[in-house]
């Protein structure tokens, strides 16, 4: 099912969106859509880090350490 939204742009945008669906031969609406979903996911990750980050059962590690438990996975050959 579909919904209709209406929303108001600046005209900047809205000639760079212009631009974007004559380029790709895709409608506004397209773009619009995927700008949105991929917005969706990056908020969604971004709660999620900082849930992760109040939690003061979940450890935070630092870069170094990262870096020592990744690398020491790595089977490097002789």
């Amino acid at each position: 099912m579909r919904a209709t939204v209406s929303i108001r742009l600046p005209e900047e945008l809205k000639k760079h969106l212009d631009d974007i669906a004559k380029e790709t031969e895709r409608p506004r609406s397209f773009h619009v859509q995927k700008a949105l979903e991929t917005y969706i996911e990056d908020f969604a990750d971004l709660r999620i880090a900082i849930d992760r980050l109040r939690d003061p059962k979940d450890e935070v590690i630092s870069r170094k350490e990262l870096n020592h438990i990744r690398f020491s996975k790595v089977n490097l050959p002789d």
